[in-house]
């Protein structure tokens, strides 16, 4: 049985922010099914139409900051508070309601949409509430400002360690998770095949649910406390 004594690695997706008002992928009507992917998340949209991206990530952090953190986020940062650094917490989210939530030293391995990234220099700064193509970065002056998030065809952040933390595990757990987007999808296989536990707590089976040898379905705000308060307890 798994205990806070052992190590975990938690994987969360667009479903642990879902029920704050962050819309999924999937989501009927939401708002990735209102822009074309390839003209606000890749680095060729980027450079066909700046202003255009600019504003959509403008308005995403609006959203962002009228948003707060659910009881999935919370159960997480208290299974982190109870294990230390026995638990990692990579995320998939563009999001910081893990840290709203108290959660501390989260891989962020698809960046952070409240922060800006210099394509020039590669400095890093807190964005402006309203970022545009022509700002110059802090530390260069260029006007080379973009969101510090990845776009498709763009390598995810902090894979050495996030592979280093999955090889080393007992328990892996994805959360929210649609498993159609590598290389997070790979993950659970990654960690099965070293022999780890895989659990996957998702709204509905996941594109990859045949990797993990445990699952629990519903809205994350219930089983994801539900779950972590059975590892406390052990």
């Amino acid at each position: 049985m798994i205990s806070t004594r052992d190590r975990i690695v938690v994987l969360t997706g667009a479903g642990v922010s879902a029920e704050s008002g962050l819309g999924t992928f999937r989501d009927k009507d939401g708002l990735w099914t209102k822009y074309d992917l390839n003209e606000v998340a890749t680095p060729e949209g980027y450079a066909r139409n700046p202003a255009f991206v600019q504003g959509f990530y403008n308005a995403r952090r609006a959203n962002l900051r009228d948003a707060a953190h659910n009881a999935a986020h919370a159960a997480l940062a208290e299974l982190q508070g109870a294990m230390g650094d026995r638990l990692t917490l990579v995320t998939q989210n563009v999001d910081d309601l893990h840290e709203q939530a108290g959660s501390r030293d989260v891989i962020h391995m698809h960046g952070q949409l409240m922060r800006a990234l210099c394509g020039g220099c590669g400095h890093r700064w807190d964005a402006p509430e309203d970022m545009q193509p022509h700002h110059p970065c802090p530390s260069c002056a260029a006007p080379a400002g973009r969101p510090d998030v990845v776009w498709f065809g763009e390598i995810p952040y902090h894979m050495d360690q996030i592979t280093d933390a999955i090889t080393g595990c007992d328990l892996f757990v994805a959360i929210g998770t649609s498993g159609n987007v590598y290389p997070a999808a790979g993950f659970a296989a990654m960690a099965r095949d070293i022999g780890a536990v895989t659990l996957e707590l998702n709204l509905e089976p996941s594109d990859v649910a045949t990797d993990f040898v445990a699952s629990r379905y519903g809205p994350a705000s219930e089983i994801v406390p539900a779950w972590v308060a059975e590892v406390l307890a052990r």
